[in-house]
Formats: structure tokens, sequence, C-alpha cells
């Protein structure tokens, strides 16, 4: 079924999780050379949520998925997809879509996991938002969730200050009054994929050894000249597509990844930084929860409202980036 911008779809429920345990600034100061004035100068991170030694990628897609239910109590009424961003799931061979269908007893639906590391949440968001509007599927929980803490190696002070654990949840479905979803755009540099990996069964890449032993390693430089270069030019296009004003956007809610990056590309695109939701400060970066967690934070404190214009934007390891504009409420 063809279909063209805006997609008959809407986001219609939310709900998100972080770990009970607080790693602070202090704390790491006491593991590597670091301390808290170095850390938030450079990334704005005071705290990041820490996973239980027992828990996982799935249990915090769970508890972020109960949040929903809480909130919205037949939110997964037919739900019949189920789409999880993630790039630490429990096991390497099932998904943690599949793990959530089980616990939740959600019949007759299709689970996967879908991996574009920090981008992951917009590029399932994308994806479902496009298989609602094809009337593919007719309803999709879509989750974004990672469990960072297990694959960083907290003796590097570069990565360690960084990384925190979460997920976020939301339902897409069919809406055909006042279709939500107004543009998107997408883009990949596979030349950049040795700036931020994680071993698997590779060794190499492109001839080159690869490190870690199956932690996150990240050239944070080259990370953040692709950011501040992409994005402004992926918000750009994301505009011109839906033929908005920068005006119309209420609320920029970039991945969390840094604040002097989030500053830089905000500087770059001419949206105020007062404008811009993130979830770093006491959460780290979670990657694919990072847009979920700030998208809830803003809703709980009180400013994204009913039909506010809201312009998300993921961006990550592969190289991958992603951006939607959407219509909250």
């Amino acid at each position: 079924m063809p279909f063209s911008y805006p997609l008959h779809a809407r986001i219609s429920a939310i709900g998100t999780y972080v770990p009970d345990r607080t790693l602070t600034n202090e704390e790491l100061s006491h593991m590597v050379d670091t301390n808290d004035e170095w850390i938030v100068q450079r990334t704005g991170i005071r705290e990041r949520r820490i996973a239980g030694a027992h828990e996982f990628t799935s249990h915090l897609c769970i508890a972020a998925v109960q949040n929903l239910l809480d909130r919205y109590p037949s939110s997964l009424n037919d739900v019949d997809l189920i789409i999880v961003s993630t790039h630490t799931p429990d096991l390497s061979s099932t998904p943690v879509a599949c793990q959530v269908q089980a616990h939740f007893n959600v019949q007759s639906a299709g689970a996967y996991d879908l991996n574009a590391t920090c981008a992951g949440f917009a590029y399932a968001l994308h994806t479902a938002s496009a298989l609602v509007a094809a009337d593919v599927h007719h309803k999709i929980l879509v989750i974004g969730g990672d469990a960072l803490s297990k694959i960083t190696d907290y003796s590097d002070r570069s990565t360690c200050i960084l990384f925190g654990d979460g997920a976020g949840a939301v339902v897409v479905e069919r809406e055909e009054a006042k279709p939500a979803f107004l543009a998107y755009h997408m883009g990949s540099d596979g030349t950049g994929a040795k700036h931020v990996y994680r071993t698997g069964l590779a060794t190499e890449l492109n001839g080159e050894p690869l490190l870690g032993e199956g932690k996150l390693v990240q050239n944070g430089r080259e990370v953040y000249r692709f950011a501040v270069s992409t994005v402004p030019q992926g918000i750009e296009m994301l505009l011109h597509k839906s033929g908005l004003p920068l005006a119309a956007i209420d609320w920029f809610i970039p991945h969390s990844a840094n604040l002097r990056m989030i500053d830089s590309i905000c500087e770059k695109s001419g949206i105020p930084i007062d404008k811009a939701l993130y979830s770093l400060e006491y959460f780290g970066n979670t990657s694919a929860a990072s847009i979920p967690l700030a998208l809830d934070l803003g809703l709980r404190d009180g400013k994204v409202k009913a039909g506010n214009t809201l312009l998300l934007y993921g961006f990550g390891g592969g190289l991958t980036h992603a951006g939607l504009i959407v219509r909250w409420g």
C-alpha cells in the first residue's frame, strides 16, 4: 500500500525505567583519574544508573513496558508486533523482543530486535510508523533499551564516565484523523565503524585489529565530529521535508550523548538550547533509551504538552543517524 508523509500513525503511550543503583561522579573518581568538575564540564553528566548483577536489558525493557501499562492500562491490547532497539541483548541468539513478548503474554505478535546503537530508537520508531501507516500492522510496541554498564571498561576514563543503563517504551498505532509522523531522515557512514564498537566474532575490521575484548571502545573526538556535522544537516533535511519552519519545533530531543555535543548541534542548527530535552544529567548516555527517557522527563516536568511538535534525532555507532518530526498527543 503506497503512503507518503505525514503518516497515519501516532504515539499513544509511553513508559520508562532506570535501575535503582546510582553511580555518581564522586564514586568514579575513586575508580579512575577523574573528578566531578571535570566530568560535568566536559559531558554535563552528574550521575548514571547501573543495572544490578542479575539485571539485564530484557529486565530493563520489561520494567519500562510495565511502567507504560501502569499509566495506560489497555495499551498492549491488540499489539501485533514488538520491536526492541538494543545493542546489548541478554543473549546473542534470542531477541530481547521475544523475552518481552513472553513476559506479557502478547498473543499473535511478531518480535524482533533492531541494532542501530544510539540511533536505534529513532530507527525503530521510523520502522514502526511506516508499518502502521502502510496498514501492514495495527499496533506496535517499540522499545529502546541498553545495559551499557555490562560492556563498559571501568578502567578507561574516556568511556566509563559516560554510560548508564535504562529503557523506554512507546506504542505506535494507526491514526486517521490527525497523522502525527510528519517527516523522517536517516543515513549512515560505515567508514566510521572503527570509531565506536564492541568486539564480537571478528578480531579485526578492514584489516585493522580490534581492541576492547568485548568492552565498548570509542574514539570520542571522531564521534563528536560526526555528530556535530551530520545532525544539523539532518535537521535541515527534516524541516525541508516537513515544510515546517524551525520556529514550529517546540522541543528538540537528541540522543543524550554529551551536553557539549548537544550545545554544538543546537548552535549550528539555530535551536535555542533551552528547547533541547535530554536525559544525560542524571542517567548518563543510555544509548537507545536516551530519547524516550528524555521525552518522558519532559512529560513529567510538564514541558511537553499535547499538540507539541517534537524533533527527535539519534546518532551513534555504525555510524548511524536518524531523525523524525512527530506531533505529540
